[in-house]
């Protein structure tokens, strides 16, 4: 069809968006490189679809041929595109860009990305009408209206503001307002709550469903997280180097996968509060093919365990295992019983010291900005033990950061605060300390591209932490690179190689390996693994493992996938607004009774089963540490308000059963029947929360039936 052929009709009963027979190829240094390899798909109308695979599998690839929004090195080889039934291929360019306008719109993994920093939010919003008609005032009407929409508190401020003033869950929901704002038939989500808080995350995706029934849009919903897929999706296609190699209900693939692959992921993720001491998690061995490597049979017989003679010589057709539910696997009737890649005991564990190796006492941090003091982290304590992971979890803005970075002595701590290894006090800054308590402490940060000099090979990076923490040199240094190479499973014929020329999950090793070059005593990991696939994922927590076993180093483990969490950790920590909330171990920690707020983080988080818990909403944001709230500084935003006393009076943090602390006016007890009833649908505001109730109530005296 040429350029300039007119465009029939859109048929009202046509699939919001069909991929058929789509192949996609990348030019790269001259050659054409295959990336999407005859991918068919159909998303119905009103319907959501959930698009998984690993990274480099192909997944933002066909969202962006969905917009025709390929990169100038990327083309369309064959097959054809449809949304609402009109042929994408076949339209001119002024002809995709209404449509981008009126038809199709993303969100991005990055809203700070997304959106111009140079530019306020209300322009920015505004000038998504004013493409589609609308005059000047109408157009700043409208985004008005449409921030409202998205639960956006006080638009007309938020519309004055940019986008760095904003939370990344703010501006998640500016960018999901820009996408929404012309009713769009179809909108493509990619990776949107990578990043983000659980309660964020947990009201993204509730928004989400709620704009998608008011305004009957289509999702393509692309992630590598499978409890969002299980939240958000009736469907889902399974991809692995650009073929499509599983589809059917979500439900129904994560009941009976029917495909190695789809096998394999599901495995790699902690289910059913799976923990390091009952059970490794499963990986998929060796790595994703090149791009555009000649794959004749079926894609994933390098890697598949059950893979026989016919594999490496026939593509299986696309069987149906059931009715809308097909797999593309000679031997999908017996894809469940493909073996583990790796063992299933776990690692056996020694007998710890008791004497903590890590203590803080009355830590604190103080930031001043524009004449205002931030109170960071206020009065934090734990002690951390030889061989145990602490997890740290909390909002962001909670302080988890900070008090990594405090412990390191990256950002020294108030004066008056305690830092000590094993019994010795350590110095607030890093450059103060000892070589030996350098190299005891170290850290290993949520993102090895900003965290590893891309200047430098792997070699160096290794050889120089050696060398600055051990002293070592020559041959005594080289031999030590290898053996830590081999110890975090890292293949020594890369060790020339620089940064940019690893995937994720090896500059991640080479961060780990960074860190124990010294034989550390207590390693911070600070999100290691939020960016990762869960494959990935499932190798390096296994990794931390054994290192852990072998080593006996104690982790600070900071996350905010309270799955890995609980899966990784001998205690919790809760932090919220820079003090700690909760305190104990994690089986007691994840279970009721739970402080409120630990409740709520639990609440929003979904899972693989897809059973979650009813869900705890909670109003706003966490209050500004330059002046948090009076009284228990949850009480704001708590769904278990009592009543004067949570205003006026600071909880303590107490010990309300053995091991285990809370700061909460209620006791055990109380709190284990009163959360035996979900709270009220919407929970009191802040302003609702600060207002007398006419009486001063303990807990005990809270009529538990209002």
């Amino acid at each position: 069809m040429s350029a300039t052929a007119p465009q029939p009709a859109a048929v009202e009963t046509a699939p919001a968006l069909e991929l058929r027979d789509l192949e996609v190829a990348y030019r790269v240094r001259g050659i054409w490189r295959e990336v999407l390899r005859g991918v068919t798909l159909s998303i119905g109308r009103n319907e959501s679809y959930g698009l998984v695979g690993e990274s480099g599998c192909g997944k933002s690839t066909a969202a962006f041929a969905a917009l025709r929004y390929l990169p100038r090195n990327g083309r369309v080889t064959r097959g054809s595109i449809l949304v609402d039934g009109q042929d994408l291929l076949g339209m001119s360019e002024n002809e995709v860009r209404e449509l981008r306008v009126k038809k199709v719109s993303m969100v991005y993994q990055n809203p700070t990305a997304a959106l111009n920093p140079s530019i306020r939010i209300g322009d920015q919003v505004a000038e998504v009408y004013a493409l589609a008609g609308a005059h000047d005032g109408e157009a700043r009407q409208r985004a008005h209206e449409m921030l409202g929409k998205v639960q956006i508190s006080d638009p007309a401020s938020v519309m004055r503001r940019y986008p760095h003033q904003l939370s990344g869950g703010m501006n998640q929901r500016v960018v999901i307002a820009m996408a929404l704002a012309t009713d769009p038939s179809l909108l493509i989500l990619d990776e949107p709550t990578t990043g983000l808080d659980a309660t964020v995350e947990g009201e993204v995706l509730d928004l989400v469903k709620m704009l998608r029934e008011e305004f009957g849009t289509s999702l393509l919903f692309i992630t590598h997280n499978l409890g969002v897929m299980a939240k958000m999706c009736e469907r889902m296609g399974v991809l692995y180097a650009g073929r499509l190699v599983e589809e059917g209900p979500v439900a129904e693939v994560f009941a009976r996968p029917s495909h190695p692959y789809t096998v394999g992921l599901l495995r790699c993720i902690p289910r059913g509060g799976v923990r390091k001491d009952r059970e490794t998690l499963d990986t998929i061995p060796g790595f994703l093919p090149q791009l555009g490597a000649d794959l004749p049979a079926c894609v994933f017989t390098d890697r598949c365990g059950l893979a026989e003679e016919i594999c490496h010589r026939e593509e299986p057709p696309f069987h149906r295992v059931t009715d809308g539910h097909c797999s593309r696997c000679h031997f999908y009737d017996r894809a469940q019983t493909v073996p583990r890649a790796t063992p299933a005991p776990p690692v056996p564990r020694e007998d710890r010291r008791v004497e903590p190796v890590l203590e803080a006492r009355g830590l604190r941090k103080t930031f001043h900005q524009e004449g205002n003091a931030i109170h960071a982290l206020a009065d934090v304590q734990f002690a951390l033990k030889e061989g145990e992971t602490l997890g740290l979890v909390g909002e962001s803005g909670s302080g988890k950061t900070t008090l990594a970075r405090s412990l390191i002595g990256l950002s020294p701590a108030d004066e008056g605060s305690v830092i000590e290894l094993d019994g010795a006090r350590l110095a607030p800054n890093v450059t103060k300390r000892k070589r030996d308590q350098v190299r005891a402490l170290q850290i290993v940060f949520q993102n090895p591209d900003s965290a590893l000099n891309r200047r430098f090979s792997i070699h160096r990076i290794i050889g120089r932490a050696l060398t600055m923490l051990k002293g070592e040199r020559g041959e005594q240094r080289e031999e030590h690179l290898r053996q830590l190479a081999h110890s975090v499973r890292f293949d020594v014929r890369l060790i020339g190689a620089r940064p940019a020329q690893l995937s994720g999950g090896l500059k991640q090793r080479v961060a780990i390996a960074r860190a124990f070059a010294g034989d550390p005593r207590i390693v911070v990991c600070d999100e290691p693994t939020s960016a990762l696939d869960v494959s990935v994922q499932a190798a390096i927590l296994n990794l931390l493992v054994e290192l852990q076993a072998s080593k006996k180093v104690a982790y600070l483990f900071i996350s905010h996938d309270l799955g890995v969490v609980r899966y990784l950790s001998d205690r919790i920590a809760v932090l919220y607004l820079g003090r700690v909330m909760e305190l104990g171990p994690a089986e007691h920690v994840f279970d009721p009774p739970q402080h409120p707020y630990t409740e709520a983080l639990g609440s929003a988080v979904p899972t693989a089963e897809g059973t979650e818990r009813e869900r705890i909403r909670l109003v706003g944001e966490i209050p500004s540490a330059a002046s948090p709230p009076s009284g228990c500084v949850f009480h704001t935003r708590c769904p278990r308000y009592i009543g004067d006393i949570c205003r006026d009076e600071e909880p303590a943090l107490r010990e309300v059963e053995p091991g285990h602390f809370w700061r909460c006016h209620y006791s055990a007890e109380e709190l284990r029947e009163v959360q035996k009833t979900p709270p009220p649908e919407q929970p009191l505001t802040a302003r609702e929360a600060s207002e007398p109730t006419g009486g001063n109530l303990r807990p005990s005296e809270v009529d538990r039936s209002t």
